[in-house]
């Protein structure tokens, strides 16, 4: 049943006449001997709709006309006595009337509201002041979350109410529930007015349970007036806001890309953040965020690209955010403030499935897997879509034979195999290679080329041995290759391009690359 509508078939006689102010039918009725205390369906007696539609004359003939004193305390099923209904439609005379006769200031509903809170909320400075003058206790919670009417004034914006409610003794370091003060909600409503008057006798350093901090919460909501405003009343940008010890309000205007805030606070935030043991750099924030301004206000202000490490996040650095949280488009940025990339990279894209990111990695000069690092890479390589990444690795340099073990030969596709073979001098492979091979023939589906069984062509060994002149960087550029006093099918040659067609992939779609080094090209 919908309790917030009045059903004309539950309402009395005299609830009708109550609601619409009709006195001398009401006088009828009650002189009829008509009962004042019957409830709609609602629980709502004629009391509360006199109250509720500021209707006064037929208020006061009610409560004269009631049996019992108990009548004025009367509550709707939601626990509304006619003192919060008068409240909340800001009517002086009705609410002058109950308190007259005995309404408690203080009562609560079901869900906690007194009626102070209600005229507060509704905006009734008049209501407000009877209920003050009567004795309405001004501090403790006023509603089921804890707020007081500060709160409540505070995020209205009604300095006049905030005024009077400091006249009468308000606490200014009242709390709700989760420890919020009034001057708190200002900052995080934005609300400017309030947090001025507030500021000048509150607590800006206050912080709720979380230790979330004013400065915080309007860094992280873009309110830069309210944070410069809280800075020039003592707000320090150096108070951790959790419990971790690490989170400021600079991380929260990173974060949430506010930048003419990350301005304001780069030039007062200690720098302990960016390196600091078990701290966690800004530029971390920015990144998770995905926010490039903010990343590139903080690189340029001197924030490092490595920063430390960050365990919170589960990232050695923010180059593996930034891979893992996708945000591609901020690897040029880090990278043209000095990060410097590992076969690390190389791997995590490969983890997170960022091939043109992959790709580009390779374009920039990344350090090719090596060492004890392949067996990790091709661990991690044998669960990805091998076309997206390997002819590009393997054109960069890297030998073939590093990944020719018995695990990786079973985990890739025959395709991804007879590629990886062009790019070796097959009859040249080591005994263990050569075994592997003849067993994973003898028993999985792997037909090998034909050409496999017959010594290599000339050309295709002075093609290995000419890339294996070359240093890596000069094989992961075209440019440098197209170069050499070479006939172009040569260089092609060079470039394997007449395998990559015949296995179906395309390098010429550089899409993705030439985004991202289009972003780096506007970044310098």
């Amino acid at each position: 049943m919908d309790f917030s509508e009045a059903y004309t078939d539950r309402c009395s006689s005299v609830g009708h006449a109550s609601r619409s102010g009709d006195i001398k039918s009401l006088r009828k009725l009650i002189k009829k001997g008509c009962s004042v205390d019957v409830a709609d369906n609602r629980g709502w007696m004629p009391i509360h709709e006199a109250a509720f539609s500021n209707s006064a004359q037929c208020l006061q003939l009610l409560i004269s006309s009631a049996k019992s004193r108990s009548y004025i305390r009367s509550k709707t099923f939601e626990g509304e006595s006619a003192l919060h209904l008068a409240a909340k439609c800001g009517s002086v005379r009705c609410s002058q009337l109950l308190l007259q006769a005995g309404a408690n200031p203080n009562e609560v509903t079901n869900d906690l509201t007194t009626p102070l809170f209600l005229a507060v909320e509704n905006g009734c400075e008049d209501v407000v002041r009877l209920l003050l003058k009567f004795k309405a206790n001004i501090n403790g919670p006023h509603s089921c979350s804890g707020w007081n009417p500060l709160h409540q004034a505070s995020l209205m914006e009604r300095t006049d109410l905030i005024q009077l409610l400091l006249e009468n003794g308000v606490d200014q370091e009242c709390e709700d529930d989760f420890g919020i003060t009034p001057l708190f909600i200002a900052a995080q409503y934005g609300k400017y007015e309030s947090l001025s008057m507030l500021s000048r006798g509150a607590d800006v350093n206050c912080q709720a349970k979380d230790k979330a901090s004013p400065l915080f919460i309007a860094a992280q909501e873009g309110h830069d007036k309210c944070a410069e405003l809280l800075l020039s009343k003592g707000a320090d940008p150096n108070l951790y806001c959790n419990d971790d010890g690490w989170q400021l309000p600079i991380h929260a205007a990173a974060q949430m890309g506010r930048s003419k805030i990350l301005d304001i606070l780069m030039a007062v935030t200690d720098r302990v953040c960016d390196s600091g043991k078990d701290k966690v750099s800004p530029v971390y924030s920015a990144v998770y965020g995905g926010q490039m301004e903010c990343l590139e206000k903080l690189l340029a202000g001197g924030y490092s690209p490595v920063a430390q490490e960050c365990p919170l996040f589960g990232c050695k650095t923010p180059m593996c955010m930034a891979i893992e949280k996708g945000h591609t488009e901020m690897a040029p940025l880090l990278l043209k403030y000095g990060f410097k990339l590992s076969s690390l990279y190389l791997q995590n894209c490969l983890e997170y499935n960022n091939f043109p990111l992959f790709r580009y990695f390779l374009n920039q000069h990344c350090p090719l897997p090596s060492g004890d690092e392949i067996d990790a890479f091709k661990q991690q390589s044998s669960k990805s879509h091998h076309k997206e990444w390997l002819p590009y690795l393997l054109l960069a340099g890297l030998d073939p034979t590093h990944l020719l073990d018995a695990a990786w030969i079973r985990s890739v596709n025959d395709d991804i195999l007879n590629l990886t073979l062009e790019f070796s001098n097959w009859k040249r492979l080591s005994a263990d290679v050569e075994m592997i091979l003849s067993t994973h023939a003898e028993h999985f589906t792997w037909i090998p080329k034909k050409h496999f069984t017959s010594i290599p062509s000339l050309m295709h060994l002075c093609r290995l041995k000419i890339r294996s002149l070359l240093k890596t960087e000069h094989l992961r550029s075209s440019n440098y290759i197209s170069q050499l006093p070479l006939p172009a099918c040569l260089q092609e040659y060079l470039q394997y391009s007449e395998l990559l067609h015949l296995y179906g992939i395309d390098r010429n779609d550089h899409s993705c690359e030439d985004k991202l080094e289009n972003i780096s090209q506007a970044s310098q």
